[in-house]
């Protein structure tokens, strides 16, 4: 194969090599997490948009988990209502292709909202128009960078401190009092929050979401969160049934049986199953090129590779980036299933 590709390169005066990556890009990104113009070279584009990637693939698994787990419990509540409400919509979206759904959510919904003179008013000072979600902007002292830091570090550090042993105890919930240690730090930085108000005919202030991010958002969340419903179905009637009737001899009500003794239970026994999710929205924000979201799919393995004429060299590119993010996810799901899974005693 090596050989065949060398031969077909010197048939058509090519040569292979990954130099192109310092040459100058020449367009500009319309959505980027750090700075960008068009003297940055390839290299930067793989960042910037290696960085899209990676926001709304987190984006997804927040959002599908949350979705997922709500729908179903609902699955199972004895509400003939709501238990067919949530059977309905596993249905729908299960057998609904997913570039469908995330081109309905572009075209269909995002793309007949108002203009930002008519902008549709959320709770909590956010707006939504056609030009996408505006957000309130947290706008950080000149030395509240290090507290931003320490906070997401304190938030990176609670799933593995865990079962970190002290004093020859370990953490367990205790662990989560770090989430709490992050807020109090990241609000120790904040100078003020600026809301996105209309002034004139645009808005002002405030951080916008661009509606190709929202769209994508919102069909891999959606697509995943009808999987991961059945994932937390099955999960919780695997826990054995004596342990709710156990429960209930106690005097606990019906939610407490399910947030304090099920649930838990369930949560463990589903982490496997939930990576394979997982896995799958990460690689499923590549169909952010349907509705040009610039993600690395989009842009360097589309618009960089037509103009720098290297084909192999970027789909390498990009096939070596997804398999180092889906390794490194599935390695730290595959730790963190061994530290929470039940074990027999």
């Amino acid at each position: 194969m090596v050989t065949e590709l060398g031969t077909n390169l010197a048939r058509r005066n090519l040569h292979f090599g990954f130099g192109f990556l310092t040459s100058q890009a020449g367009f500009d990104i319309p959505f980027h997490l750090i700075s960008w113009s068009i003297f940055n070279s390839y290299g930067r584009v793989l960042l910037v948009s290696l960085l899209n990637t990676l926001l709304v693939s987190a984006m997804g698994v927040v959002a599908a988990t949350l979705l997922g787990l709500l729908v179903g419990i609902m699955r199972l509540s004895v509400n003939w209502l709501l238990r067919n409400i949530a059977l309905a919509f596993i249905e729908f979206v299960r057998n609904t292709p997913q570039l469908v759904q995330i081109i309905f959510w572009y075209l269909a919904v995002l793309q007949t909202l108002p203009s930002p003179r008519q902008s549709i008013v959320i709770p909590g000072g956010l707006l939504l128009n056609i030009r996408g979600l505006y957000v309130p902007d947290l706008i950080m002292r000149e030395d509240g960078s290090l507290l931003t830091w320490l906070a997401g570090f304190c938030l990176a550090a609670t799933p593995f401190l865990w079962h970190l042993p002290l004093f020859g105890r370990r953490l367990g919930a205790k662990a989560f009092g770090l989430p709490v240690i992050a807020a109090a730090l990241l609000a120790a930085g904040i100078e003020r929050i600026e809301f996105p108000a209309l002034t004139g005919f645009n808005i002002t202030g405030g951080t916008q979401v661009p509606p190709e991010l929202v769209a994508l958002w919102a069909g891999l969340s959606i697509y995943a969160a009808a999987f991961i419903a059945e994932i937390v179905r099955s999960s919780i009637q695997a826990v054995p049934q004596g342990q709710s009737e156990a429960a209930r001899s106690l005097g606990l009500r019906g939610g407490q049986v399910l947030f304090l003794i099920v649930l838990p239970q369930a949560l463990r026994m589903m982490v496997p199953q939930l990576t394979s999710q997982y896995l799958n929205l990460i690689k499923s924000s590549t169909l952010g090129a349907a509705v040009a979201y610039p993600e690395i799919f989009q842009l360097f393995a589309g618009t960089v590779m037509n103009q720098a004429n290297k084909e192999v060299e970027t789909i390498i590119i990009v096939m070596a980036v997804f398999l180092t993010i889906n390794l490194l996810f599935s390695a730290f799901m595959n730790w963190y299933n061994r530290h929470v899974a039940l074990v027999e005693r």
